[in-house]
């Protein structure tokens, strides 16, 4: 297998984030991971907590929510619609942090996110999720809010699953 284990983090124009890690695993078991939502809860919260819902209707037009008790017993979730999905090749979906009193299905203030998954030597994958923020600003405060220590966790987890899946 491929040297994995390194995530890297750029910002290709003033509204994206683009991280992208190679994973030891074959992509059909990576893409499994990531769209299977037994799966999905044993690595989406990262080391950092616990997910209490991971609800899918994956198809093109379907929705999507997580909702995760973080470490410190306070709520985390998240949802969004499926744009594409190119079965083991490409997800592109929306993504909203719920805040207080904003509507559960609203899509106000969110992002888009392309996830590709590729053939990578040796038999790995590489993962990309490209995010448009939107804007310059909600980018920076969302490369600011320490995601990138929770995706890393979350890339170690996925490894480690989709590896055992095999």
């Amino acid at each position: 297998m491929t040297q994995t284990g390194t995530m890297d983090v750029t910002f290709p124009s003033d509204r994206e984030i683009l991280i992208t890690r190679t994973v030891s695993a074959p992509r059909h078991l990576v893409y499994r991971a990531w769209t299977t939502p037994e799966l999905i809860k044993r690595w989406w919260p990262g080391r950092r907590g616990e997910m209490t819902t991971a609800e899918m209707d994956f198809r093109v037009g379907g929705a999507w929510r997580y909702v995760m008790v973080a470490h410190g017993d306070f709520e985390v979730a998240f949802h969004g619609t499926y744009r594409e999905i190119v079965p083991n090749e490409r997800i592109v979906h929306t993504e909203v942090m719920e805040t207080p009193g904003a509507s559960p299905d609203s899509e106000e203030g969110s992002v888009v996110n392309t996830v590709t998954f590729s053939d990578a030597d040796g038999g790995a994958t590489l993962v990309s999720i490209r995010t448009d923020a939107g804007s310059k600003d909600v980018r920076d405060m969302i490369a600011q809010s320490g995601m990138e220590g929770g995706v890393r966790e979350q890339f170690e987890l996925i490894e480690e699953l989709a590896r055992n899946l095999g």
